[in-house]
């Protein structure tokens, strides 16, 4: 028997670090777990790299609690950094895909994934911008093909209590999960917003002149804890791991 390379102890494997004849051997009954985010400014205080950050660090968290509960087979395949981002260039900082080529971009790998023997997958998006992208790729991709495919935003998993959090862009919800994340690409030094002063627009709207007003992020970044963000997004990877192993059953 030949020994598998890319394990994780808690039972998923990286699809880069196995080999094309492994790849082959779990494609057919594996779900595989595709993290989507973006490169694009997150204000003066949190890193271009917070949304693919926040999805992938949620995906790994989850998978290793999903390899705990369930013989099913997992594939964690991040392979696309970059989203839609058009509307925060004007800052600086940001790479971007229109909406119309990252759904091709999605829809090509998916489909070439087929290849391997892959039947089943989940985009888990992390940033808002995709929202829409992820799901008109699934559709695509699902209606070219026997794939069936699932799209999911990682912050509708922090719901509690029935109440959904507005996780803004760059603010209180963005900035507590990298503190509990990754601190040391928080500044530290953060201004609270006058309480006078634009916050967030409302969902939905859209035009040049809405972020520069509020200088590309929203809410209260100042008042963010990584306590708060640990409490997050361990609530977070819970309910995504719950799901996770709900569509490894529905999806056969």
């Amino acid at each position: 028997m030949i020994e598998q390379s890319g394990a994780s102890p808690h039972g998923w494997q990286r699809w880069e670090e196995l080999k094309r004849h492994e790849i082959a051997a779990l494609a057919p009954e594996a779900l595989v777990v595709i993290p989507v985010g973006a490169i694009e400014q997150h204000g003066p205080y949190l890193p271009t790299g917070t949304d693919i950050t926040l999805s992938t660090r949620a995906v790994e968290l989850a998978l290793d609690r999903v390899g705990e509960r369930t013989d099913a087979h997992f594939l964690f395949a991040p392979f696309l950094r970059i989203g839609c981002s058009a509307h925060h260039l004007p800052f600086g900082g940001t790479i971007s895909l229109s909406p119309g080529l990252m759904i091709d971009v999605l829809v090509e790998a998916m489909l070439s994934m087929t290849a391997s023997g892959v039947r089943r997958i989940v985009l888990v998006n992390g940033h808002g911008g995709n929202t829409g992208v992820c799901h008109a790729a699934a559709s695509d991709a699902a209606a070219r093909s026997d794939l069936l495919v699932a799209a999911v935003d990682y912050w509708e998993f922090a719901s509690t209590a029935g109440t959904q959090p507005q996780p803004g862009h760059a603010g209180w919800f963005e900035t507590s999960l990298m503190l509990a994340a990754r601190p040391d690409w928080v500044a530290g030094e953060r201004e609270p917003r006058r309480a006078d002063g634009p916050m967030q627009p409302g969902r939905g709207v859209y035009g040049r002149g809405v972020w520069a007003g509020i200088d590309g992020y929203t809410d209260q970044p100042a008042s963010a804890t990584a306590d708060q963000g640990s409490d997050m997004l361990q609530y977070i990877v819970h309910q995504l791991a719950d799901r996770l192993v709900d569509l490894a059953q529905e999806m056969r």
